[in-house]
Order: structure tokens, then C-alpha cells, then sequence
């Protein structure tokens, strides 16, 4: 099958990029910046194509004559988000079905009840965009994705090494279903095979812990001594600034995940396992923590562990213990 990957340098599109090679699929990688793709392995084994997914007459040329889509876009920034994303959505939309493009996967987050945060909101939207659009749409709502290079991941990484105490809002105290980056992988190429659904799949592992759970089962696995504080005054606002200047990532990124920490991120549903991964086996949280802690630098190789980092990722990805 001949697919694109929308986001194919960044942390999901990177690692998918050689399973879908290895799977036998001929890939076109999409980037705003072509030269970009240079720092992976798997360049030279690629179609690249320009991509803006703002821009509807780049979207209309980076479609054609494919078979499916990979749509692993969303804004993580400040501002007039929601609208951008609704609008890159929409063309996306517009221009599968024009092209007649025969599938489209995205990959979304869980959606909890209640009222959501505005990064959640936007998920949701663009999910409504594309399961209303007649190109048939899976869409993988997956939860906290553990690996190395994760946002989620790295920033657990970095409260934990770099403060002694860890500090726990008691609106915090939520339950999350996380999930290895590797059975997410897993699942984005099996949604590739069969007659394409139009539907949204809760995405999880088999484990449902609480944050305080996992914060705890993070620090043993990494040999830190790290007891846990219940602040039961911590306004979200000002713990969102907290942990982006402890942690040093990106401020608006961390205000958005630290927002989806007042809310229970499990899944609802395991259809997915019935109708996409009959047999699999997911890989544990120890597992995926111990494997992602392992310092491996090769995640974008065909060869290399994808729970581990790669040269390739961001600055502020890896321990800061050296």
C-alpha cells in the first residue's frame, strides 16, 4: 500500500515510519521542512513531499495517487490553536476525498467525560472532522504514550530527576491507563489492513494505575528516592508554570498536559483488541519504562529498540543525570 505520513518527523511519525517500511508499504513522508528528514535512517527509502497543513493547495498536491493517510498533526502551541486545527483538519478532509484517497488514521487522546481542556477539545473536533468525511477514518485515542522522546514521558522524567520530593496536587490524583509507544505503533500499522473502519478506538494498556502510581513506579525503576507531597492548595494555572520550569520543556506543551492531569485517562472500550490486535500482547508499564530508560539512541532505526530515544529527537529528550 502506498501511504503518506503527515508528521513524519516528529515522535510517532519518526518511529512509524520504519514499521510501515518494514510491513512492505511503499511511504511518502510529508514535512514542512524536506531537509528535515535528512537525520533519520530510513531517508533515503522514502517519497518526501512538502506539506503545510495550513495551506489547502499543499495539502491537494501531497494527496495524490496515495491509498492512506497517517494523520499525526496537532498544535501543542498557544493562541488561536482550536481554529488552526479545525481548519487543517477540514482540508485534510477535503482533499482525501477529492483525491480519493481510501483511508485515513488518526491518532488522537483519550477523551474523558466531563468538561475537557482546550488541547482535548481540539482532539475531539478534529476527530468530528475526519470520522464525518467520506474517506473512512480509524481513529487510535490512545492514552499517556510511554517512550523515550514522548512528551509525557520525558517530562515525567525530568520533575522525577530533578526534584527530590515529588509534589502531587490533590486534584491530581486521577487514574491513567498509559500505553508503550510500541503497541501504539503496532496498532497504527495494523489499521492499514483489512476494510477500513470508521470509528474511534480507546487505545490502552493493561494496567490502570493512578498518577501517584505511576510517578512512584517511574522513580523505583530508575533507582531514585522520590516521596510523594499532596499539596491540597495547588491552583493548575501556576502548577503548569511550576513543572515547565522545572522540567525545561517547551511552556505551552507542559501547560496542556499538566491540564489533562485533572481528569481519569482510561479507556472506555478495548475494541481495538478484538478488531486489531487479535493475539498481541502489550507490553507491560515496567517493561516499557525499563526499555525506555535504557539509554538505546536507534528508536528511528529499523534495527533499534522504538521504546528507546534517537539522535534524531529533541535536545531536551534523555536523562539529565550526567
Amino acid at each position: 500500500m502506498r501511504v503518506l505520513v503527515t508528521g513524519a518527523t516528529g515522535y510517532v511519525g519518526s518511529r512509524l515510519v520504519p514499521s510501515l517500511l518494514a510491513a512492505g508499504h511503499d511511504v511518502v513522508a510529508a514535512a514542512r521542512d524536506l531537509d528535515a528528514l535528512d537525520r533519520f535512517a530510513w531517508s533515503d527509502r522514502v517519497e518526501r513531499r512538502y506539506l503545510d497543513v495550513e495551506d489547502t493547495v499543499s495539502v491537494h498536491l501531497a494527496v495524490r495517487e496515495v491509498d492512506a493517510l497517517f494523520y499525526l498533526v496537532h498544535s501543542m502551541a498557544s493562541g488561536e490553536f482550536l481554529k488552526r486545527d479545525r481548519e487543517a483538519a477540514q482540508y485534510v478532509a477535503d482533499a482525501c476525498e477529492y483525491a480519493q484517497v481510501s483511508r485515513i488514521v488518526y491518532l488522537s487522546g483519550l477523551v474523558p467525560p466531563g468538561r475537557l481542556s482546550d488541547h482535548l477539545r481540539s482532539r475531539l473536533e478534529v476527530e468530528d472532522i475526519l470520522l464525518a468525511c467520506a474517506v473512512p477514518t480509524t481513529v487510535l485515542r490512545a492514552a499517556m504514550v510511554i517512550g523515550a522522546g514522548s512528551t509525557s514521558f520525558e517530562l515525567m522524567r525530568r520533575v522525577s530527576e530533578r526534584l527530590a520530593v515529588t509534589p502531587v496536587p490533590a486534584w491530581m490524583q486521577r487514574d491513567i491507563q498509559p500505553v508503550a509507544v510500541e503497541d501504539v505503533v503496532y496498532l497504527l500499522v495494523r489499521a492499514l489492513d483489512g476494510d477500513p473502519d470508521n470509528r474511534a478506538y480507546d487505545v490502552g494498556g493493561d494496567e490502570v494505575l493512578s498518577y501517584r502510581e505511576l510517578l512512584d513506579r517511574f522513580a523505583t525503576l530508575a533507582d531514585l528516592q522520590r516521596p510523594q507531597l499532596v499539596l491540597p492548595l495547588a491552583p493548575e494555572c501556576l502548577v503548569g508554570e511550576a513543572v515547565a520550569l522545572v522540567s525545561g520543556l517547551p511552556r505551552a506543551t507542559v501547560r496542556a498536559l499538566v491540564r489533562s492531569l485533572a481528569h481519569d485517562m482510561v479507556c472506555t472500550e478495548d475494541d481495538v483488541r478484538r478488531d486489531l490486535a487479535p493475539g498481541h500482547s502489550f507490553l507491560s508499564v515496567d517493561e516499557a519504562i525499563v526499555r525506555s530508560l535504557a539509554g538505546q539512541t536507534q528508536a528511528t532505526d529499523s534495527d533499534g529498540d522504538i521504546q528507546g530515544q534517537a539522535d534524531s529527537d529533541p535536545a531536551w529528550v534523555g536523562t539529565t543525570l550526567r
